[in-house]
């Protein structure tokens, strides 16, 4: 990859909370957002960027698919903004850790999460 290059890594608030229920899935996002800083450490001399965004719930086809009736129905109730983002919703953060413009940031976890506390 080129100098001025971004990757952009996804993880999801799972990582640093991880549901019992979902553990494999919050093993597999805990990894990714440590990859996404190491490899930040690692491209920095050769001018590539490494970020990762951090989605909390996000409405998307798998949910009503995944989640038994009770679940879906309240779905994203949990923070504060009490409902469940939409995928457009993520776009923005994705776009802002892409320009050139946001150079000097990189390691970074960009938390989209309706509210909800994430470190």
């Amino acid at each position: 990859m080129a100098p001025g290059g971004a990757i952009i890594n996804t993880a999801s608030v799972n990582s640093d909370m991880p549901n019992p229920i979902l553990l494999a899935y919050a093993t597999t996002k805990g990894a990714i957002q440590n990859f996404t800083g190491g490899l930040a450490q690692m491209l920095a001399e050769k001018g590539v960027r490494v970020n990762a965004v951090a989605p909390g719930p996000i409405w998307t086809p798998l949910i009503p698919s995944t989640m038994p009736e009770d679940a879906v129905k309240n779905f994203g109730k949990q923070v504060p903004l009490k409902r469940a983002g939409r995928p457009a919703e993520l776009a923005t953060a994705y776009v802002m850790l892409a320009d050139p413009l946001s150079s000097y940031t990189s390691g970074t976890t960009v938390a989209v999460t309706g509210g909800k506390h994430f470190i």
